[in-house]
């Protein structure tokens, strides 16, 4: 199965009232571990590198956030300040002038949106919960 297909899902879902979508690129991977569940051949991939999916997941599996606090969140070499998080399994960062992003955690895996400079990340997390709570709801 490909999971490709729930990027421009989750892309679709952040439009605005004008048709514009907020989050530009995005990926999936699992909770256990961090591997990639979507491929970095996808146009809109996040493509994350090394460490940054196994630190992520740690992270949102353990529900411990001292790292993000103290580190940041690192995804394609871009490290984004650490925001907050809401019920140990959503979390949201980010960085000046390179947009933010919106991380959620479902049983098994965790969908990561990037938001466009200058948009609204409130318009990503909804894609982004939207393809969590749908994995959630398949028992993923």
């Amino acid at each position: 199965m490909s999971w490709d297909s729930y990027i421009d899902n989750l892309i679709a879902q952040t439009k605005d009232g004008a048709g514009a979508a907020h989050a530009d690129r995005a990926c999936i991977i699992g909770l256990d571990g961090g591997a990639a569940w979507t491929t970095a051949g996808h146009a809109s991939a996040l493509k994350l590198t090394g460490n940054e999916g196994p630190n992520i997941a740690k992270c949102l599996k353990s529900k411990d956030f001292t790292a993000f606090q103290a580190g940041g969140i690192h995804a394609e070499g871009v490290k984004y300040q650490f925001l907050r998080q809401e019920d140990d399994k959503i979390v949201f960062g980010k960085k000046k002038d390179h947009g933010a992003i919106t991380m959620q955690a479902s049983k098994t895996a965790i969908v990561i949106g990037h938001t466009i400079e200058g948009c609204q990340q409130g318009n990503t997390n909804k894609g982004v919960a939207v393809i969590a709570e749908y994995l959630e709801g398949l028992g993923m």
